[in-house]
Protein backbone atom coordinates (compact mmCIF):
# COMPACT_ATOMS: atom_id res chain seq x y z
CA UNK A 1 0.00 0.00 0.00
CA UNK A 2 2.87 2.41 0.74
CA UNK A 3 4.19 2.22 -2.83
CA UNK A 4 0.74 3.07 -4.21
CA UNK A 5 0.37 5.95 -1.75
CA UNK A 6 3.79 7.34 -2.68
CA UNK A 7 2.76 7.36 -6.35
CA UNK A 8 -0.56 9.02 -5.51
CA UNK A 9 1.29 11.66 -3.47
CA UNK A 10 3.57 12.41 -6.45
CA UNK A 11 0.48 12.71 -8.67
CA UNK A 12 -1.19 15.14 -6.27
CA UNK A 13 1.97 17.24 -5.92
CA UNK A 14 2.38 17.47 -9.70
CA UNK A 15 -1.29 18.19 -10.46
CA UNK A 16 -1.19 21.03 -7.94
CA UNK A 17 1.40 22.76 -10.18
CA UNK A 18 -0.56 22.69 -13.46
CA UNK A 19 -0.85 26.35 -14.44
CA UNK A 20 -4.21 28.02 -14.88
CA UNK A 21 -5.11 28.06 -18.58
CA UNK A 22 -3.18 24.85 -19.29
CA UNK A 23 -4.02 21.15 -19.31
CA UNK A 24 -1.95 18.00 -19.23
CA UNK A 25 -2.75 14.35 -19.83
CA UNK A 26 -3.01 11.35 -17.53
CA UNK A 27 -0.08 9.78 -19.38
CA UNK A 28 2.16 12.82 -19.05
CA UNK A 29 1.44 12.97 -15.32
CA UNK A 30 2.23 9.26 -15.00
CA UNK A 31 5.49 9.67 -16.92
CA UNK A 32 6.57 12.68 -14.84
CA UNK A 33 5.79 10.72 -11.67
CA UNK A 34 8.04 7.87 -12.72
CA UNK A 35 5.70 5.22 -14.16
CA UNK A 36 5.00 5.97 -17.81
CA UNK A 37 2.45 3.15 -18.15
CA UNK A 38 0.31 4.25 -15.18
CA UNK A 39 -2.12 6.67 -16.86
CA UNK A 40 -5.15 4.78 -15.50
CA UNK A 41 -3.67 4.85 -12.02
CA UNK A 42 -3.37 8.64 -12.31
CA UNK A 43 -7.10 8.67 -13.10
CA UNK A 44 -7.84 6.60 -10.00
CA UNK A 45 -5.72 8.89 -7.88
CA UNK A 46 -7.52 11.98 -9.17
CA UNK A 47 -10.92 10.37 -8.73
CA UNK A 48 -10.04 9.95 -5.06
CA UNK A 49 -8.99 13.59 -4.84
CA UNK A 50 -12.04 15.11 -6.52
CA UNK A 51 -13.19 16.79 -3.29
CA UNK A 52 -9.79 18.42 -2.74
CA UNK A 53 -8.56 21.79 -3.93
CA UNK A 54 -6.44 20.18 -6.65
CA UNK A 55 -7.08 21.39 -10.20
CA UNK A 56 -8.09 17.88 -11.35
CA UNK A 57 -10.14 19.46 -14.13
CA UNK A 58 -6.86 20.34 -15.88
CA UNK A 59 -6.06 16.67 -16.60
CA UNK A 60 -7.53 15.27 -19.81
CA UNK A 61 -6.94 12.19 -21.93
CA UNK A 62 -4.26 12.05 -24.63
CA UNK A 63 -6.68 13.34 -27.26
CA UNK A 64 -7.96 16.24 -25.15
CA UNK A 65 -11.24 14.54 -24.24
CA UNK A 66 -12.78 15.22 -20.84
CA UNK A 67 -12.95 11.58 -19.75
CA UNK A 68 -12.89 12.53 -16.07
CA UNK A 69 -15.99 14.72 -16.25
CA UNK A 70 -18.20 11.99 -14.77
CA UNK A 71 -16.42 12.47 -11.43
CA UNK A 72 -17.36 16.15 -11.12
CA UNK A 73 -21.04 15.60 -10.32
CA UNK A 74 -22.34 17.95 -13.01
CA UNK A 75 -21.21 16.61 -16.41
CA UNK A 76 -20.60 20.17 -17.66
CA UNK A 77 -18.58 21.35 -14.63
CA UNK A 78 -15.17 20.23 -15.92
CA UNK A 79 -15.72 21.90 -19.29
CA UNK A 80 -17.06 25.06 -17.68
CA UNK A 81 -14.06 25.28 -15.32
CA UNK A 82 -11.66 24.92 -18.23
CA UNK A 83 -13.51 27.48 -20.34
CA UNK A 84 -13.44 29.93 -17.41
CA UNK A 85 -9.63 29.65 -17.55
CA UNK A 86 -9.53 30.42 -21.27
CA UNK A 87 -9.19 26.84 -22.50
CA UNK A 88 -10.64 26.41 -25.99
CA UNK A 89 -12.16 23.36 -27.62
CA UNK A 90 -12.34 22.12 -31.19
CA UNK A 91 -15.60 21.37 -33.00
CA UNK A 92 -15.61 17.78 -31.64
CA UNK A 93 -15.43 19.04 -28.06
CA UNK A 94 -11.77 18.20 -27.41
CA UNK A 95 -9.35 20.60 -25.73
CA UNK A 96 -7.10 22.23 -28.31
CA UNK A 97 -3.92 20.60 -27.06
CA UNK A 98 -1.65 22.48 -29.48
CA UNK A 99 -2.63 25.68 -27.67
CA UNK A 100 -3.05 24.54 -24.07
CA UNK A 101 -0.89 21.46 -23.38
CA UNK A 102 1.47 21.71 -20.42
CA UNK A 103 4.21 19.07 -20.41
CA UNK A 104 5.30 18.43 -16.82
CA UNK A 105 8.47 16.50 -17.63
CA UNK A 106 9.84 19.49 -19.54
CA UNK A 107 8.99 21.84 -16.69
CA UNK A 108 10.41 19.55 -14.02
CA UNK A 109 13.65 19.01 -15.92
CA UNK A 110 14.18 22.79 -16.10
CA UNK A 111 13.95 23.03 -12.30
CA UNK A 112 16.82 20.57 -11.76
Amino acid sequence: MKKKQDFFDRVYKLVATIPKGKVTTYGLVAEACGIKSAARTVGWALNGASASNLPCHRVVNRFGALTGKVHFGDPMLMENLLKSEGITFDKEGYVELKKHLWIPSKVLSKKK
